[in-house]
């Protein structure tokens, strides 16, 4: 370890109350993308410790992430928010002992979905959140981003948006359906508790990109990053809605679409900001390619109506 980051951890370790770099043990965690995050053991107990990085306040809104998680703790749902300080950059976290990250792999189990959705289906039912940020707000963010840098677009991209401003005006005809949503469903996100192969409980975590947004986006972009099946998603539809109707269908299809548009457009951007060892530019192409595969459906219309 650096002296630099031995010195920053002494720093944020000194600032929670009853702790001293002496009567804490820590450990590097791998995973964080936007932060460094850590184990530290203090009094024989296990905490999550984040130390925020550099410049991410710019995109992240510390207070509604930490308004996110405290209500979802409340709930159940979440582990307890220890310590907050946003001008140290920290949090600590309770670690969820006997839990473990979810996986690609195990979303091919009817089992991991529908925990997925009673978690949504709670979190959804809380209090609206101190910040309004719908889908179509963050997909244009991210495209005009990324036309200031140069971002590269696929060739029909003006068709793409065509379509995508299409089901903009049809939401909003409609009026969007505002919840409290997490808006980050990467598996590593949905922490699994488990008996032999049986899931005991599942906890919802990482708020960072929490705010109000329209309810079936949260399910559409979910069922669109575990590649669920028509089927799968009419059973998921119908688990959370508690029956499948033609406007929830639509809400939740066409709302998948624009989540591949959002997270392509994202993905174009970053290729030109990140010096990552990962190719933005194929993942940005390739969710532009699976939003054209819906726009290009023969029932895309017929979704446009219904919503």
């Amino acid at each position: 370890m650096s002296a630099a980051i031995t010195k920053q951890l002494e720093a944020v370790i000194g600032a929670v109350p009853g702790w001293t770099p002496e009567t804490v043990d820590i450990r590097a965690l791998d995973g964080g993308v936007t932060n460094s995050n850590w184990l530290a053991t203090h009094e024989g107990k296990l905490h999550f410790l984040k130390i925020y990085g550099s410049g991410t306040e710019s995109f992240i809104n510390r207070e509604v992430s930490i308004d996110a998680a405290r209500q979802a703790q409340s709930m159940g749902i979440a582990p307890e928010v220890l310590y907050y300080d946003k001008n140290t950059g920290l949090e600590v976290v309770e670690f969820l002992t006997g839990y473990r990250a979810s996986t690609n792999a195990d979303f091919a189990r009817r089992d991991f979905l529908e925990h997925v959705i009673d978690l949504y289906a709670a979190f959804h039912s809380g209090n609206p959140l101190s910040e309004t940020k719908d889908v179509f707000e963050m997909t244009e963010e991210h495209i005009e981003q990324g036309r200031e840098i140069g971002a590269l677009f696929p060739a029909d991209f003006n068709w793409l948006l065509k379509q995508y401003s299409k089901a903009k005006q049809a939401f909003f005809a409609s009026g969007l359906d505002l919840v409290p949503c997490h808006n980050d469903p990467m598996p590593g996100n949905f922490m699994v508790q488990m008996d032999d192969d049986a899931i005991t409980d599942m906890k919802l975590i990482d708020y960072e990109y929490a705010s109000n947004n329209e309810r079936a986006y949260e399910l559409g972009v979910f069922l669109g990053e575990v590649f669920a099946d028509e089927k799968t998603s009419l059973e998921m539809i119908e688990r959370y809605y508690g029956e499948v109707r033609a406007e929830t269908v639509a809400r939740v299809t066409v709302a998948r679409a624009i989540a591949d548009m959002k997270w392509g457009s994202w993905a174009v951007q970053q290729r030109q900001l990140s010096d990552w060892d990962f190719d933005y530019q194929k993942y940005g192409i390739w969710k532009y390619g699976r939003a054209r595969m819906l726009f290009n459906d023969p029932r895309w219309d017929d979704w446009l109506r219904a919503i």
